[in-house]
């Protein structure tokens, strides 16, 4: 089967993927459709470190059709739609069961991750599942996904069940970009109704981010970014301002738009220039959720007196994400009309033609681009 890998210096096309058998709890997928994401052009680039080892198969943005299910999987049965998540979870430790399953540390991938965080010490061979076949080897899928081929191996917990009125184009990209965005507003911020909001980047993530927002009822939803042509995605989805911080200092202009700053802003750019703005966004009692990913060894250094009137700087991995819940919630308000799914596709591709998406990704083209497997 196709599938791109990254073999260390770039990512290339082959044939010749295999996948693993099925163990007893998990799920094998015929991928439909998978997002290109700006994560998948850090994990080339670096900014990831060396957490995934070439060569490996990339992709996490996906959905698809379930092929088969092991002999132990009850959540799923074969035709069923279902949209893949990342999380690698037990489902039985102290955080899984009180629902913050991002938080898991006792799966292979969650012990990996937190044994680098700790350590410094980047995963060697064996420390990271590995479901896939090439050229006689066993090999890992992205982010324990590796949707950019024909088929996937995944644990039981990763996949989700969903209306098959969603198209496998749309349905993708709730696997990170949507669940990531919105659930910085809805699971981590907790913004309520009446509440202002800034965002800034208005790329994948930040469109999410500002649809939660505008469902969450948040009244003002600052779209900030120094692109102006992202000024219509962003009106499109929910903000009711934009900022060309090209153009103006954003920090003045929002504190200006706000009447002394926002409940809650987002950085999603990975840009700690950028942390450090959201914070001065932040009205006494505010929120800063960073969202973009910032190179392994950025520091970003912060005056604490910056936060003396009750603000907080969160943390957040894929939206605090619960992909049980969350999922089959994003389909319902997706089927409702008010979250916007097939808005974000603005361009599909073919697996050969992923460099012309990450292309047009750093271009600024795109809210998002999906790969199909035709």
């Amino acid at each position: 089967m196709r599938g791109i890998l990254f073999d260390g210096e770039a990512a290339v096309v082959v044939d010749g993927l295999g996948v693993t058998h099925l163990e007893p709890d998990q799920v094998r997928v015929r991928i439909g459709a998978a997002g290109v994401c700006h994560s998948d052009v850090s994990v080339i680039d670096g900014t990831f470190g060396q957490m995934f080892t070439p060569p490996f198969v990339m992709g996490h943005e996906g959905a698809g059709e379930v092929l088969a299910v092991g002999s132990d999987v009850t959540t799923v049965a074969a035709g069923d739609h279902v949209v893949i998540a990342t999380i690698d979870n037990c489902g039985r430790c102290s955080v899984c069961a009180t629902g913050h399953p991002t938080l898991c540390q006792t799966s292979k991938l969650g012990a990996a991750i937190a044994k680098r965080n700790e350590t410094g010490e980047e995963p060697g061979p064996g420390d990271l599942p590995a479901y896939f076949t090439y050229q006689g080897e066993a090999i890992m899928g992205f982010a324990n996904t590796g949707v950019f081929s024909e088929e996937v191996v995944v644990g039981q917990g990763q996949v989700v069940a969903i209306d098959k009125r969603v198209p496998f184009t749309s349905a993708c990209l709730i696997g990170c970009g949507v669940l990531t965005g919105t659930g910085a507003i809805f699971n981590r911020a907790q913004v309520y109704r009446g509440d202002s909001v800034a965002v800034i980047g208005v790329g994948g993530i930040g469109l999410n981010v500002i649809q939660a927002a505008r469902i969450a009822g948040a009244t003002k939803i600052v779209a900030v970014d120094n692109n102006p042509a992202k000024e219509g995605f962003a009106r499109q989805f929910g903000a009711t301002h934009f900022v060309d911080s090209g153009q103006v200092p954003a920090v003045d202009t929002v504190r200006e738009i706000t009447a002394g700053g926002v409940d809650c802003s987002v950085e999603c750019v990975g840009n700690t220039k950028l942390m450090m703005d959201a914070v001065e966004m932040l009205r006494p009692g505010g929120n800063m959720v960073i969202l973009g990913v910032a190179g392994m060894d950025a520091q970003m250094e912060l005056a604490p007196f910056k936060l003396y009137q009750n603000k907080s700087i969160m943390g957040c991995r894929y939206g605090s994400a619960r992909p049980a819940f969350d999922i089959p919630t994003l389909v319902d308000l997706y089927l409702d009309g008010r979250l916007l799914l097939d808005e974000l596709v603005s361009a599909t591709y073919d697996l050969a033609e992923l460099d012309k998406a990450f292309e047009d990704l750093e271009a600024g083209k795109l809210a998002r681009g999906v790969l199909t497997m035709g």
